[in-house]
């Protein structure tokens, strides 16, 4: 396949664009460093930069989006998701992976306790603009999955992902690597069952 992720330049995005190198797909990665080893193709720009989005996206079957917040921006992943829209439908691009967070939307209470209490307090503005991120994804019209990840870590993959959707009932642990995080994202780009839902996941 022909993925291109935007925000790959580090953090879980790096961990995609190598597990799909690693598979033997193709991988466009765009970020304002352009520091991404190894992938087949590197676009330099601003994830907010139509132009620079819509180069990345080109001739892609899927959108791998990883970006974080920015210092001194507000809502930096939800703007970054709208210019991603409007540029895969303009494309011709179908399928979309977002990395959102647990705790965003209707998950709060999926997260282990105490943290269901306090994550909504201590992390009130990240998850505004997630929650600003997934409404614009599920509006999209688009073959989307949004994955809210729990507390993220560099620790070696497991190969063990607990997976839980939103509307289903049950605890998730307090943290994932992420490496097991990115392989579950790549693995949902082909998986159908996970069209248009929200999933929780966490280490088991």
């Amino acid at each position: 396949m022909k993925i291109t992720i935007i925000g790959g330049s580090k953090g879980t995005g790096a961990h995609v664009g190598a597990a799909a190198l690693q598979a033997g797909d193709e991988v466009t990665v765009l970020s304002r460093s352009g520091d991404v080893p190894g992938v087949v193709r590197s676009v330099v720009g601003s994830a907010t930069d139509s132009a620079a989005v819509g180069k990345a996206i080109a001739g892609a079957d899927a959108v791998v989006v990883t970006v974080g917040g920015a210092k001194g921006v507000e809502n930096q992943r939800a703007t970054v998701t709208r210019t991603v829209i409007a540029a895969m439908k303009e494309a011709g691009v179908r399928r979309l992976i977002v990395q959102s967070s647990l705790g965003a939307g209707d998950s709060a209470s999926q997260l282990p306790a105490p943290l269901n209490l306090i994550t909504p307090i201590v992390l009130a503005k990240p998850l505004a603009d997630h929650n600003e991120q997934e409404a614009a994804v599920e509006k999209s019209g688009l073959d989307w999955t949004i994955v809210r990840p729990s507390g993220l870590s560099d620790k070696p993959a497991t190969g063990e992902v607990k997976a839980l959707e939103a509307d289903q009932d049950g605890k998730l642990g307090g943290s994932i690597s992420r490496a097991d995080l990115a392989a579950y994202m790549l693995a949902a780009v082909t998986d159908q069952s996970t069209f248009r839902k929200a999933i929780g996941v966490s280490s088991r």
